[in-house]
């Protein structure tokens, strides 16, 4: 397992943009692939919100065995309109981020896990990316759950759906 901060995140230096975060997605994986202990045939991807975005790039340019994404959402301007419906969102966003151009483009097993509650990433923009998934797939509604919420960022739930998903790959 490797987890890392994007530029601009936690302690990375720099700042986020859309090309940068894919930069970093794909340094992470080639270091991955540098070790000898790390199979390339077993990597799986896991992002959530604004990394779903970046997995679901970076498993289009690089296929991995399988992909989680928690709380996608279609693009960051569908999320910018939902949120200040009364701004020209669309035209002010520099960064896209449209991951439900992209999904389509997957081949690994997806498994898409959304809050019920989520006030940051509306439900129905998550399940907007599952439905344009042309790979095998699964929807999982944590019920209540809110975008930030332990339940949803590693309840049981969550937990036992991605070790479901990783036992049933060779």
């Amino acid at each position: 397992m490797l987890l890392f901060d994007y530029r601009g995140y936690g302690n990375s230096a720099g700042s986020p943009d859309e090309r940068g975060l894919a930069l970093d997605a794909r340094a992470a994986r080639r270091y991955l692939l540098s070790r000898p202990d790390v199979d390339a045939a077993g990597l799986v991807y896991f992002g959530e919100s604004l990394g779903a975005a970046v997995a679901v790039e970076l498993a289009a340019e690089h296929p991995p065995a399988a992909l989680v994404l928690r709380s996608p959402f279609t693009s960051m301007a569908d999320v910018g309109a939902y949120h200040y419906p009364i701004l020209p969102v669309r035209l002010l966003l520099r960064d896209r981020y449209v991951a439900i151009d992209r999904i389509a483009h997957v081949r690994a097993p997806l498994l898409v896990i959304a809050g019920g509650n989520d006030r940051i990433v509306p439900l129905e923009q998550s399940r907007r990316v599952h439905d344009a998934a042309r790979s095998p797939k699964a929807f999982v509604v944590i019920e209540g759950a809110d975008h930030n919420d332990a339940a949803l960022n590693a309840g049981p739930i969550v937990v036992a759906e991605t070790m479901r998903l990783l036992e049933r790959l060779p």
